[in-house]
């Protein structure tokens, strides 16, 4: 059944320096009604200062982020964080996470990729344990044990010294395999989609479902969000709007991460693009990204983006309106949110 959709700017992170004009397109973003935005990071701006800062400019927009990645912070950091954010915003933030992948974890950060599921998991109980304050907040588990065992001795469960502003602070999850949305729909308010296509909603309903079905689950489909991230270029030339985005998604499906764990790449895998994703990945890791760029079918940039002339967009629409996705989140300067802001939100 086909649903209204909601908009949610996605600002990103930062290539060399804050975006130019960012400031500008979140405030064009709230006075166009647009529901929340978005800041993200990977290894050099990060999410949370950018979006206090630009959400201190706002007074109704809901603060995202897509994502905080958990091997930055230890949980008690993160509910910190995100207590004291919501807080200052007057309860606008959605928490959004991810594990990233083994390149940033161990490479940046430092810390051990192994078992991300499980981590994520125990992470996530932490964070609900610290803002439920029902006492010192004490954890057995194998990846955050808390207090932390050896070390001086002198370590105490604590109980947060302050208070939540509401009752629970909204968690969404950033996952792409099965096991990860599953997990999703199972312990958190919302899904974060980087890669999604309304033309393959049996490869996310399915995990969906299963989620929604394990014991304590904390919601149905009917009260979960999906914030997928789509580019949208209005243009009657679609093969341009094509080209400029190839790039991008030849940097994902070919680019990040080993040739055997990129995660990125098994999305459109799971969409039938096997043949397609080797032969990106094999003339990206050999050096020859504007192949790889050519590399990337039109037809699957098509399904994963809203672009052409503004009534092809209109049409593709309606299978985003039918599909899982409460929210799309886009990418653009005051015009292009205009634009996007009349096509969808009517």
């Amino acid at each position: 059944m086909a649903r209204e959709l909601k908009l949610g700017l996605n600002v990103g992170y930062w290539a060399g320096g804050p975006p130019p004009g960012a400031a500008e397109s979140v405030q064009e973003a709230e006075r166009l009604g647009f529901d929340s935005i978005w800041t993200a990071e990977a290894y050099g701006s990060d999410a949370l200062l950018p979006l206090a800062w630009w959400g201190s400019s706002t007074e109704r927009i809901k603060l995202g982020t897509a994502i905080v990645q958990i091997s930055a912070r230890t949980p008690a950091a993160t509910a910190m964080a995100a207590m004291t954010l919501d807080h200052l915003s007057g309860g606008r933030l959605i928490l959004g996470l991810g594990v990233s992948g083994p390149q940033v974890v161990e490479g940046w950060y430092g810390q051990p990729f192994a078992k991300p599921l499980a981590r994520m998991r125990e992470y996530i109980g932490i964070l609900r344990d610290i803002w439920a304050r029902q006492g010192p907040v004490t954890n057995d588990g194998p990846h955050y044990p808390l207090p932390i065992s050896g070390g001086t001795g002198l370590g105490k469960p604590l109980k947060s010294s302050i208070h939540l502003l509401r009752e629970d602070i909204p968690i969404y999850l950033a996952a792409e395999g099965p096991k990860n949305i599953a997990m999703a729909a199972e312990l958190c308010d919302g899904w974060l989609a980087i890669f999604y296509s309304p033309q393959h909603e049996d490869l996310y309903r399915e995990p969906l479902e299963e989620g929604f079905a394990r014991e304590g689950a904390r919601h149905s489909s009917e009260n979960f969000e999906v914030a997928a991230t789509v580019p949208l270029i209005v243009t009657d030339d679609i093969e341009s709007a094509a080209d400029a985005l190839r790039p991008m998604y030849a940097l994902y499906f070919g680019g990040m991460g080993a040739k055997g764990a990129n995660f990125h790449a098994n999305v459109p895998i799971r969409m039938g693009y096997e043949a397609d994703v080797r032969k990106i990945q094999e003339l990206y890791l050999g050096g020859n990204k504007q192949e790889a760029a050519a590399a990337v079918p039109q037809q699957l940039i098509e399904q994963l983006t809203l672009i052409g002339p503004a009534e092809k967009i209109r049409h593709d629409l309606e299978a985003w309106r039918d599909s899982s996705v409460t929210t799309l989140l886009i990418a653009g300067d005051p015009q292009t949110l205009r634009t996007a802001a009349e096509l969808v939100l009517g």
